[in-house]
């Protein structure tokens, strides 16, 4: 099992407690590129050909909501 299998199986068990650079990571290992919060703004938007999500930076969990979508998205590849 490599690294990045590990993390998306940790998100599955419990996505109430996933931290936003874990989540990060992820996406990004999937291949997402990730645009800067403009100023003001706590939300990170990736991108991935036509596929949007935006992220926002919260301590010390990001919304279960958050993760759950990136999940659906990441079983959509």
């Amino acid at each position: 099992m490599t690294k990045r299998e590990k993390r998306v199986r940790k998100l599955f068990q419990n996505p109430k407690t996933v931290p936003f650079k874990e989540l990060d990571r992820v996406l990004k290992d999937a291949g997402f590129k990730m645009r800067q919060p403009g100023s003001g703004s706590s939300h990170s938007v990736y991108t991935k050909g036509e596929i949007q999500i935006s992220v926002p930076f919260r301590r010390p969990f990001v919304k279960e909501v958050y993760v759950k979508r990136v999940l659906e998205l990441l079983g959509e590849e």
